[in-house]
């Protein structure tokens, strides 16, 4: 298939890489000189860029076209998911966040070598970094999904290569040279533009609607399409699971990803990182309305001709006999010129800003927790500080490959794009939560078994998944049950032993 691009697209599109290069040249200059600079930022970032920078940080090309299909096909009960969060947040910041300052942490599974040992830092470092790469992977993918359909309207391997590539270029240009500081102010730029695409398509879907907003609302209301919460034991974002397994996920996501977590340990003192994460939650919840809102209007212009005045719009949701999400229908067939190009940048913005941010965190895993201890304490931070620029590229393209292996792994599942990524996002959630659960609420655990509850609680949501027991018992745990299941085994494992510093 030919690309759907016009003149004015294609300019848009080079103007916003144009924007992105002169940025990543400014950031660059950024004076780094050790390790911690280049890691925390010198603990001297501002509280609303890094709250800022950890919304855009949470939201990723997944929730981009993954929101409006949640709304299309369901109702707004996703929402709770954010309720959910904001509980999970407050947690993070009352418990979590005051424990690693205290120890002047540069990555939160420090906070492990002081409760157990060094051994149990390196061990935890290392499941971030599996699971991360995992997670981050998929979220290139899903990212790689859009650029590619926009660009070339076809997910063929070589232009998923080339959207990848895409992405990856434009992610290391913020972070080689100034590490985690740069980041922040380039997500403040990534922000903006995904929530500004957002808003233009709102209002362009909202004002080719041949009705009135009380009609748009009795409709929406007619057809089930506003409930907020979902009391059955049926559905993803059913209340059930938003306050058991998603709210355990956004505990780990908030408060032991290195990912999210990085962002908060810049700022000056803990009550600053406290604030940035209460912050970041609520700067969040507006931006998710304005993408389920896109999703409920696709709904009136797809579902409801007499409203959207449309008789012929396309609604077979398989390109080239691949399944795309309904916003990603409406970009390709419907959207004007000009608009498309916004979108697409708007796509671009939203998977770049999770992909600069992950390279710091697991460059900074890599180095401070796994690096650094086995190697000799001379070495002056000149060398820490290239080892870290070197890791940056190394996960660049490790990231790359998973990204591609991700393109057959979610055709082998056949799960949509929010399922497919939550699920993957499990393998490193779940082990963490159960080893900090000991680690801070109990006087259990050892570094010994610090190192299995991690394997066992990745074991427990490998055999959860749907391709795996799925396929053996025909029957597909719920992503709640599963998250509970690995944090359980972890947790569980880590009681077998006293902790002999407790």
């Amino acid at each position: 298939m030919q690309s759907n691009f016009s003149s004015l697209d294609w300019m848009i599109f080079a103007s916003y890489f144009l924007i992105l290069i002169l940025t990543s040249v400014l950031l660059s200059q950024t004076k780094v000189k050790t390790s911690r600079d280049y890691f925390t930022g010198g603990n001297s970032m501002p509280m609303l860029a890094v709250a800022i920078s950890v919304l855009a940080t949470s939201q990723s090309a997944a929730t981009f076209l993954g929101g409006p299909e949640s709304s299309y096909k369901g109702d707004l009960t996703f929402l709770g998911f954010y309720v959910s969060a904001f509980l999970a947040v407050v947690f993070v910041a009352k418990v979590l966040v005051p424990k690693f300052y205290a120890v002047n942490v540069i990555t939160v599974y420090e906070y492990l070598a002081y409760r157990y040992g060094e051994s149990s830092k390196r061990y935890a470092g290392v499941m971030f970094l599996v699971g991360r790469l995992f997670a981050s992977g998929a979220r290139l993918y899903i990212g790689a999904l859009a650029i590619s359909m926009i660009l070339f309207s076809d997910i063929t391997v070589g232009h998923m290569a080339i959207s990848i590539a895409i992405l990856m270029i434009g992610a290391l240009g913020y972070t080689y040279f100034g590490g985690v500081k740069s980041v922040i102010f380039s997500d403040i730029i990534q922000a903006v533009t995904y929530i500004g695409a957002g808003i233009a398509v709102l209002v362009y879907l909202y004002t080719s609607l041949n009705t009135d907003f009380s009609t748009i609302v009795a409709t929406l209301n007619e057809n089930n399409k506003l409930n907020l919460v979902n009391f059955s034991f049926t559905g993803s974002f059913n209340i059930w699971t938003l306050f058991v397994g998603f709210f355990l996920l956004n505990i780990a996501a908030y408060g032991l990803d290195q990912d999210m977590t990085q962002r908060v340990l810049t700022c000056k003192n803990k009550k600053e990182g406290e604030k940035s994460l209460i912050y970041s939650i609520i700067f969040t919840v507006p931006v998710v309305i304005i993408f389920l809102a896109i999703g409920l209007l696709l709904y009136l212009f797809y579902q409801h001709p007499e409203i959207s005045g449309i008789k012929s719009a396309c609604i077979d949701q398989n390109v080239d006999g691949q399944s795309v999400t309904i916003f990603m229908l409406y970009i390709l067939n419907e959207m004007p010129e000009g608009l498309r190009g916004l979108v697409t940048v708007g796509a671009v913005a939203a998977a770049l800003s999770s992909s600069n941010s992950v390279l710091s965190a697991m460059s900074s895993v890599a180095v401070e927790d796994i690096y650094r201890p086995m190697v000799s304490e001379n070495k002056p931070e000149s060398h820490f500080l290239k080892a870290g620029r070197i890791m940056v590229v190394v996960f660049a393209v490790l990231l790359s490959i998973m990204a591609l292996l991700s393109y057959y792994w979610q055709q082998y599942t056949q799960l949509d794009l929010l399922s497919f990524a939550l699920g993957v996002m499990a393998f490193a959630y779940a082990p963490l939560l159960g080893v900090y659960a000991a680690a801070i609420f109990t006087k259990r655990g050892s570094e010994e078994t610090v190192k299995y509850a991690l394997i066992g609680g990745f074991l427990m949501v490998l055999i959860s998944q749907p391709y795996v027991i799925g396929k053996l018992l025909d029957y597909k745990i719920d992503y709640s049950v599963m998250m509970v299941a690995g944090t359980l085994v972890s947790f569980l494992m880590m009681m077998t032993q006293k902790d002999k510093n407790g």
